[in-house]
């Protein structure tokens, strides 16, 4: 399995959104969570000032956000073992004559309907 990290050394790394859930608390307060990280939660008097709060939360932490790329494992296509099994058969030959006969016939029939 191939892994590649993508970062941005020297580049700024694009603008991330976030969802963020915001709740009125039962105290007057207002919380605001990110969606998918409950850790991180801002609370404040105001939707603004909680927003604001959790910015700076995430802001301390330093976290880091990468992208992976990984390239599952490389399989045999499940076709690939009938592939060829009949190379042998001295009958193959006879089959093949018979289908493309058959197609043959049903294109003539196609193009008289036309």
């Amino acid at each position: 399995m191939n892994l590649t990290v993508k970062t941005y050394p020297n580049n700024p790394a694009p603008k991330l959104t976030y969802d963020v859930l915001i709740e009125n608390q039962q105290d007057g307060g207002v919380s605001a969570t990110v969606v998918g990280l409950p850790d991180l939660k801002g609370f404040g008097v105001t939707k603004e000032e909680a927003i604001k709060k959790l910015i700076q939360i995430f802001q301390k932490r330093k976290l880091e956000i990468v992208t992976l790329e990984i390239e599952p494992p490389q399989t045999e296509h499940p076709w690939m073992k009938f592939a060829g099994m009949h190379k042998d058969n001295p009958l193959f030959a006879e089959v093949l004559e018979y289908i493309e006969a058959e197609r043959s016939q049903m294109d003539l029939q196609n193009e008289t309907m036309l």
